[in-house]
C-alpha cells in the first residue's frame, strides 16, 4: 500500500467519531516503533516531521526511513506529513520528498514569535493549497497561536481561535485541516495546572466548518511516571505537566481527528535510557539502550491508538492514492 493523504483518514475518522495520533520521528527507532504499535492495534497513523527533523536527518534518510516504514507495513495506511511548515519552500521541499500532507503555519511571522496579521496568514496558506492540490497532497493550516516551545518557536502570546475568524479563513484558504488554538501548549511545561482548555470553542468551528478536519496541536500527556523516571536517573524536570487524555478525548468527541503527541515519545525514550545508563554503567553498545527505548516509544504510542479510538479502523476502508487525490481537488 503507498502512503495516502491525509485528507482520506481524517475523513474516515470524522465519519467514524475517532481521533487519529500524528507521531513526530527523528530517527528509526521512532519510526519502527510507531509502525510496531499502528500494525498490532490495526490503526492508520499519521507520521510527521518537523522541519528540524529534515535538517537532523538531512532530509534523504527520513523519506527513505518513512517509505521503509511503507515497505515493511503494507497494510498499514500510512500518512506522511510536514509539521509546522514555516514558508512555501519547505512545503515544495515535502512535497518533492514524497510527502502526502504538509502544514503550512502562517500563524507567525518567520521570527516564530511574533503572531502574524490574519491576511498574511490567508495568504500563505492559499498559496501553499495552490502548490499542494494539484499533486493531490493535503494542507493543514494554523488559525490562533499556542503556547509554550517547539523547534525554538514561541509565540510572544497566546491567541485563541476565533469560530468566525475559522469560517473566513477557510472559505479564502480551501484548507483540509486546521490546527485549532484552544489552550494547549508545545513542549513538556505546558501548565502550572491542570488545564482548562476551551473545547466549546472546538465544538463550535467544527459546526460552523463541518467538512475540514480539526488538529489539537501540543497535545501530549506528559505521562507523570516518566517524569519521575527521568528525575530519579539524574534528569531534572520539575513540575513537567500536559494535557490529560480524557480532555483530548473530550476534544475528540467535540470534532478533533488529528491529535499531535511529540514529547510524550521524547520522555518514553529519555526515561528509559537513563534508568539503564544508571542500572547498567557498563553499557556502550547503543542497541542496548535504544532498542529498549523503542519499546517504551511503541507502548506509548499504542496507549495513545487506543485512547484516541483509531485502533481496529486502519481495515475499514480502501486506501486512496495521491492520483486519485489529485483529480478529486481537480
Amino acid at each position: 500500500m503507498p502512503l495516502v493523504p491525509m485528507k482520506i483518514v481524517l475523513d474516515e475518522a470524522e465519519r467514524g467519531g475517532y481521533g487519529v495520533g500524528a507521531f513526530n520521528v527523528n530517527n528509526m527507532e521512532q519510526i519502527q516503533a510507531i509502525m510496531r504499535a499502528a500494525s498490532e492495534v490495526r490503526s492508520p497513523v499519521i507520521i510527521q516531521a518537523s522541519r528540524g527533523a529534515l535538517r537532523y536527518t538531512n532530509m534523504v534518510y527520513l523519506r527513505h526511513l518513512m517509505h521503509a516504514a511503507v515497505e515493511d507495513n503494507r497494510d498499514i495506511k500510512i500518512v506522511m506529513h510536514l509539521d509546522h511548515g514555516n514558508d512555501l519552500d519547505i512545503v515544495k521541499q515535502a512535497i518533492d520528498l514524497g510527502f502526502t500532507s504538509v502544514m503550512i503555519d502562517g500563524s507567525l511571522e518567520p521570527d516564530g514569535k511574533t503572531p502574524r496579521s490574519f491576511e498574511s496568514n490567508v495568504e500563505m496558506t492559499r498559496k501553499a493549497v495552490e502548490i499542494a492540490h494539484p499533486y493531490g497532497v493535503t494542507v493543514e493550516g494554523e488559525l490562533g497561536t499556542l503556547g509554550g516551545i517547539e523547534e525554538h518557536v514561541q509565540a510572544s502570546r497566546v491567541i485563541l481561535t476565533n469560530p468566525e475568524e475559522a469560517v473566513e479563513f477557510v472559505k479564502a484558504t480551501g484548507v483540509d485541516a486546521l490546527a485549532v488554538a484552544i489552550g494547549t501548549s508545545h513542549g513538556a511545561y505546558k501548565f502550572k495546572q491542570t488545564p482548562m482548555l476551551a473545547l466549546d470553542r472546538v465544538e463550535k468551528i467544527h459546526r460552523l466548518v463541518p467538512h475540514v478536519r480539526l488538529v489539537m496541536h501540543g497535545s501530549s500527556s506528559v505521562p507523570q511516571e516518566l517524569i519521575a523516571e527521568i528525575n530519579r536517573y539524574g534528569g531534572s524536570m520539575p513540575n513537567a505537566m500536559g494535557v490529560p487524555v480524557e480532555q483530548i478525548q473530550d476534544g475528540i468527541r467535540r470534532g478533533i481527528r488529528k491529535i499531535n503527541v511529540d514529547t510524550d515519545t521524547r520522555l518514553a525514550a529519555t526515561a528509559t535510557i537513563r534508568r539503564i545508563f544508571h542500572e547498567e554503567p557498563a553499557v556502550f553498545d547503543p542497541r542496548e539502550y535504544l532498542g529498549p527505548a523503542r519499546d517504551a516509544i511503541y507502548r506509548v504510542v499504542k496507549a495513545r491508538m487506543e485512547a484516541f479510538g483509531s485502533a481496529g479502523h486502519n481495515d475499514d476502508y480502501a486506501p486512496t492514492t495521491l492520483e486519485e487525490a489529485r483529480r478529486l481537488y481537480k
